[in-house]
Parts: structure tokens; sequence; C-alpha cells
């Protein structure tokens, strides 16, 4: 069996808990670069999904107890894709225990359990199981190049969503955020005690505004492709949902190939509807 990581750097006197983990394999996934066509127009300058789904991502889904950030970054993810869709879904903390358990093995009352979940399994599961079990399934998700900004800010654009896993240097928690409006740029060597999941709902020329710990801050696009990279043992993934795929077609009909995306999410298992425009244009 593959040894897991070293675990995650949680010093008792910080506010909050970390707990993302490197994969233990590198799971098959489709790449975002893959379905950019000549023809996409760049993204606009700034967009911001953060303010319609504020009350989910002020939650802090248990990640000041447990070293649950994975979890907690599918339920900031699931508030800003269901208030997009003008449902806002707010998880309950049994919700997000309950995925914690399912995806990371915990079992309450035992803290050497509490050893955090790495965000592939946690998308996997995400996809054939929903988030609750039943609910919120995702159609997939795809690698999104972190050194590349013009990409990830088309993925955010069109999709509503980054899920970032990154190794924070040291710098960035010592000491922690205590307020929204924070700022993350280099400051020295990822740290792999420091693994930490993160979302993001917006970017402007600033960077990237993230949430985490139900506070919403900035990720300078210098520290994107330092941390959020293989380089740095980052990752950065879009989440794709039915809703997003209708959606971005109307923001990039011509110059997405949806078709080849969603031809290669079912050849993973998917069972996808071809986006509405896509229906119109063949009818």
């Amino acid at each position: 069996m593959a040894k897991r990581a070293r675990k995650t750097f949680q010093p008792q006197h910080h506010p909050f808990r970390m707990g993302r983990r490197r994969p233990l394999a590198r799971c098959p996934r489709f790449s975002l670069r893959n379905y950019l066509m000549k023809d996409l127009s760049p993204p606009p300058a700034s967009c911001d999904y953060s303010a319609k789904a504020g009350k989910a991502l002020s939650q802090l889904y248990l990640n000041d107890k447990l070293g649950d950030c994975v979890i907690a970054g599918i339920g900031h993810v699931v508030g800003v894709l269901t208030a997009g869709a003008g449902n806002q879904f707010v998880y309950s903390d049994d919700q997000i225990l309950q995925l914690y358990e399912a995806i990371g093995g915990y079992v309450p009352n035992h803290p050497n359990t509490d050893d955090g979940c790495d965000e592939q399994t946690a998308l996997n599961y995400w996809q054939h199981h929903g988030a609750p079990s039943g609910t919120h399934k995702i159609a997939g998700w795809v690698a999104v190049n972190g050194a590349d900004p013009n990409e990830y800010r088309t993925a955010l654009w069109l999709f509503e969503n980054l899920y970032f896993g990154l190794e924070l240097p040291d710098k960035w928690v010592s000491p922690m955020p205590t307020r929204p409006g924070f700022t993350w740029d280099v400051a020295g060597p990822p740290n792999p005690d420091n693994g930490h999941c993160v979302v993001g709902a917006g970017y402007s020329n600033k960077g990237v505004k993230i949430c985490t710990w139900g506070m919403l801050g900035t990720l300078t696009d210098e520290a994107v492709e330092k941390y959020a990279t293989t380089a740095g043992s980052g990752e950065l993934y879009t989440v794709i949902s039915q809703d997003a795929i209708n959606k971005a077609t109307q923001k990039a009909p011509a110059g997405f190939d949806w078709s080849q995306l969603i031809a290669d999410f079912d050849s993973m298992g998917g069972n996808l509807a071809p986006p509405a425009t896509l229906r119109r244009r063949r009818a």
C-alpha cells in the first residue's frame, strides 16, 4: 500500500485547521486546455460569484476543529454553484461530518483518524455518489493549469469555481489570517506539513478571490503559479455541473469543445445531456 504523506501541520494555538493530503496516486483526469479552442474569446477582466453565496462561504464547516479542509471546499463550491442557480445550499455540520467520514475515513471521537484527505479522492466520490450522498452530484472535474492565468480565469468564468490543493508557505499561517481581505503572495517554499484546500470564487487584476476558513481573501497570480502547480506540489481543478455547462455555453457557445467534454465525461461513467444551446442548434 502506498505510504501517506506526512501528517498536516496543526499547531494547537492556531484557530483553524488544514488537512489536505497529497494524492496517493494520480487519477485519470482531463485537462481544461484540451477543450479550449482557438476562437474562444478571452475571459472578462474580472468576475465574482461570491456575493450571492455569502452565507455558504462564511461557514467554517468544522475546519476550526478538524482537518477537513477538502470537505469544507466541497461545501463552499456547492454554495457558489447553487447560489448561482438561485437556490443557495448551506451544509449542516452533520452533513460535513458524514462526508469527512465517507471520504477521509474519519471516525468521530478517534483523533488519530483525523488525518485529512486528498482532492482527487474527494472529487471522484463527489462525482459518483454526490455530496451528501445522492445529492449535488457533479458532472465531472478537469485539471487547470495554474501557470496560465488566462486558463484558470477562463475556468472560473465559465464554471464559477476553482478548487485548489496547496502546500502553504509558513508565512501564510504564522500568523494565520483572522479577517477577510487578506492577500497571499509568494512567501517562500511550500511546506508539505501545511496541506490545505481553498476555493476560488472570482478574480480581478489582483489575483483570484479565494475562500478559506469562512473568509474571503486574494491569491495573487504569482502565488497561484508557485503553489498551485506540480512544481509546488499543488493542484488546481474546476468542478463542472450540468447547470454550469448550460450556463457556460451561453457565455462561450462557439469557442469551447462542449461535445468532446461531454463525450469524455461519459467515457468515465457520466451521463450528461447536451447543453440546451447545443440541442437548439441541432434541432
